[in-house]
């Protein structure tokens, strides 16, 4: 008989309340020290093991815990750390992330006095320790951050390591110290959790071509230097994740795995290695088993079936054991636990192993820690739900019925057949309003009036603006006093006329702030809004909010998705007033600014009854009716934010087709009612557009604006082999840096894009919304990217005058 163990591959680091970010960000604003970031980390980090250990997992993941980025992490521990931080580039993280609460700086490094604690280990220089992570993270003023971006096709966000130049070493074994912290202060004997090296190499940028697989040969013995010492500690378990292994995988990267992995093997014969993949099937099923670990972890649940039929169709080596994610862990609905069970059945029959590891599908990290705080949830939809805590619990249950028979499992097992059915069965998963509007959508794509070319020449005529017009992406500042004032509201303690001048008075002010800057077309600031998709999950029928259900995104940022349980519609408009209000104070054009259909869609927590397509156009529909509203409200310009475009793309290239086709659907069909005056703007950051152009330009939106400030204007490159001919917007300065962007800088991106997008196309604005940062940076900075287009509009206008560069960038 197969026997069962529960194990886990990740908890949340953020806490229930949001500690750690709350700690995070007390540090680098200079209230607490290193020292004290520490040792309050170091309680929650052991207060998530005990939680882990309580609710029965017996293998408990350590070392998953990171004080920013798991693979910023990894990158310390080996010690890649780009060139431009070493050297003096402590002085310069200290002046940025000041642990001084005076301001005043001592001559003495920063990252010399306090950073050298044992998951970071300054050399002489400090170069790596804690103030250098968190410069490489966040920036300075001297130096740029590295660049950020997806984690696979999730919402969070990674540090991009940058390997140019480097010779990897390690720097401290961080698994290591987070094994003999669980081991020597609860006893927990863990299982170290370490990012492998084929998916850190594959991660990174900056390598030379002929230097992959000399750097993988440098960084193969410094793995085993880890996996020795975690062995002569005690450890029996390590888990090491390679992701990448469930995109496709070449002959040479399937060679370089077995190379890696026979390493180890051989180096660490009596140490259990659990290579663990995630967010899809495997690419190479039938190598991946056989390579020589103990373990092989596979996701159930996001493989689309394919893990499950290579299983069934090529069996599994009796000499593994088979970690089966077959818990969601990137969503937060509670489990079917007798469909789970069924399924269960059959893999252990297809397995026919000794030991199956019964596993959420990936980390945990990516949903909220416990439904216990959620007082204010419907009961049925509280029911409903699964945090990490509750994941770990329908894991343990689905043990018991695994090695005790099924009745011993029958109260928990029924209690989840029972909750899952009174959700679907609830009226506001059964609207047949919705369904019939559905129902009438034409099966062809949605089209605009006019095509592009018409739309571009009415707009011109009503909308004078300059060569290289200027607007942000949408949000302003969110202040103190915006949250204070929002939550009082909230609570009652304000009434809604003390709230709406409140808001009156800071859209205003804003607005004036935007005119003297000389911002070409402004935005209303969005103050009203405590997040771009939780906004409108407040006001659409269909979702609900919550308390506590915070995730991490990048860093200390944490989003609260809200939670899309029923079918969607539009009960009343929800930004017409705020935008109409700022637009009446202005003769410049005010954005109207809305989320996407897909956006809300991959950054809500979605009902997992109905298709992906149908989801989407119930929320498509409800946005065509709010963007008719704001056109007949008066709204010229209305941009309709699709940030998360590229991050829902399948990892799998054979299903990227039928995903965009689906999103550029319910991207049209939400603004294609407005007439041909009414310029449509969409917004996308952080991605690969490579990927992604032509469908970009089937979205048929006017204008488009990109990150393009932490690539440098790299991703330029994407537009030089497909033409784009829409108005385009690359982002000129990096907002989510703390660093001020020098004109210089500005100018370059922008000359940049020049070479190959046409002058009469490109907007100048930042990479990204500005909510997240103090009113003292961002006037300066949009004052420099003013002044930086200013500069390039007279560089332009001298070149016509001198009969060089047309309006097209055409010599002439």
């Amino acid at each position: 008989m197969t026997q069962a163990k529960s194990s886990n591959l990740g908890y949340p680091r953020i806490g229930e309340k949001r500690e750690w970010k709350k700690l995070l960000e007390a540090h680098w604003s200079g209230k607490i020290d290193a020292a004290e970031l520490e040792s309050e980390t170091k309680k929650l980090r052991l207060e998530y093991l005990k939680k882990q250990r309580d609710l029965k997992a017996e293998l408990i993941p350590v070392g998953d815990f990171s004080l920013y980025d798991h693979i910023l992490d990894t990158a310390f521990t080996f010690g890649l750390v780009p060139q431009r931080f070493t050297g003096g580039a402590d002085t310069a993280a200290h002046d940025e992330n000041c642990n001084c609460a005076s301001g005043a700086h001592d001559e003495e490094p920063a990252a010399a006095k306090d950073a050298g604690t044992k998951f970071f280990a300054p050399n002489e220089q400090g170069v790596y320790g804690l103030d250098a992570y968190f410069a490489v993270a966040r920036g300075t003023k001297a130096f740029a951050a590295s660049p950020m971006t997806k984690w696979f096709d999730t919402n969070y966000h990674y540090i991009v390591p940058e390997l140019q130049g480097l010779t990897p070493k390690l720097t401290v074994n961080r698994p290591l110290a987070f094994y003999l912290e669980a081991k020597e202060e609860l006893g927990i004997d863990g299982k170290p959790v370490i990012v492998g090296p084929l998916t850190l190499l594959k991660l990174a940028r900056g390598i030379e071509n002929d230097r992959f697989d000399s750097l993988l040969d440098e960084l193969i013995p410094l793995y085993v230097q880890v996996l020795k010492e975690l062995s002569e500690a005690g450890a029996k378990w390590v888990q090491i994740d390679e992701p990448i292994l469930v995109l496709e995988t070449s002959d040479e990267d399937a060679a370089r795995l077995r190379k890696i992995y026979e390493a180890f093997d051989a180096a660490t014969p009596e140490l259990n290695i659990l290579l663990q993949t995630y967010f899809e099937s495997v690419s190479r099923y039938e190598e991946v088993v056989q390579l020589p670990v103990q373990a092989i972890g596979l996701d159930f649940v996001y493989d689309r079936g394919r893990n499950l039929a290579a299983l069934e169709k090529n069996g599994f080596p009796q000499d593994k054991i088979l970690g089966v994610g077959i818990i969601d862990g990137r969503n937060i609905w509670r489990s079917d636990l007798s469909v789970k069970l069924e399924l269960l059945r059959r893999i252990e029959k297809a397995a026919n192993a000794k030991e199956l590891f019964i596993q959420p599908s990936s980390s945990l990290l990516h949903v909220p820690v416990t439904t216990r705080s959620e007082e204010k949830l419907e009961a049925k939809i509280k029911n409903g739900l699964s945090f990490a805590d509750e994941k770990l619990a329908e894991i343990a249950t689905l043990v018991k019925a695994l090695n005790e028979g099924e009745e011993a499992a029958a109260a928990e097992i029924k209690e989840s057949v029972d909750a899952v059915a009174a959700l679907n069965a609830s009226p506001e998963r059964n609207d047949e309003s919705v369904r019939d509007a559905l129902g009438k959508l034409d099966a062809n794509r949605p089209e605009r009036l006019s095509p592009y070319a018409t739309r571009r020449d009415v707009q011109a005529k009503h909308w004078p603006l300059p060569l290289l017009p200027t607007t942000t992406i949408g949000s302003l500042p969110q202040t103190t006093e915006v949250r204070q004032a929002r939550s009082k509201w909230k609570k009652g303690e304000w009434s809604e006329a003390q709230y709406v001048e409140f808001l009156h008075a800071e859209t205003e002010r804003w607005i004036r702030i935007q005119e003297e800057i000389g911002i070409d077309v402004l935005v209303h600031g969005e103050f009203e809004r405590n997040d771009m998709v939780e906004y409108f999950g407040e006001q659409l029928a269909g979702f609900t909010t919550s308390s506590f259900a915070w995730v991490q995104s990048y860093g200390s940022r944490c989003v609260k998705p809200p939670i899309l349980y029923g079918d969607v519609k539009l009960l009343s408009p929800m930004t017409v007033t705020e935008s109409a209000y700022a637009q009446s104070l202005t003769d410049k054009p005010v954005k109207g600014m809305l989320t996407g259909p897909i956006t809300i869609y991959n950054w809500s927590f979605v009902r997992d009854d109905l298709s992906r397509a149908v989801v989407q156009n119930q929320i498509a529909l409800a946005l065509r009716s709010e963007v008719s509203a704001l056109e007949e409200a008066g709204i010229g310009m209305i941009q309709v934010d699709e940030p998360a475009l590229r991050e829902g793309l399948p990892l799998k290239r054979e299903d990227w087709q039928a995903y965009l086709d689906d999103a550029v659907y319910a991207f049209r069909a939400s603004t294609t009612s407005v007439q041909d005056v009414t310029q449509i703007h969409t917004h996308m950051c952080y991605a690969e557009f490579g990927d992604i152009i032509q469908a970009i330009s089937d979205l048929d939106a006017d204008v488009i604006s990109i990150e393009a400030a932490r690539s440098h204007g790299n991703l330029v490159s994407a537009f030089e082999d497909d033409t784009y001919d829409k108005g385009i917007g690359l982002g000129v300065f990096d907002i989510h840096s703390p660093r001020l962007p020098d004109q210089s800088e500005i100018e370059s991106i922008a000359q940049r894009a020049l070479e190959v997008l046409d002058p009469a196309q490109f907007w100048i604005n930042p990479d990204c919304g500005l909510k997240t940062r103090r009113e003292e940076e961002v006037v300066p900075s949009l004052k420099t990217m003013v002044a930086a287009a200013v500069a390039l509009r007279e560089q332009f206008a001298k070149a016509g005058a001198a009969g060089g560069v047309g309006a097209t960038g055409d010599q002439i």
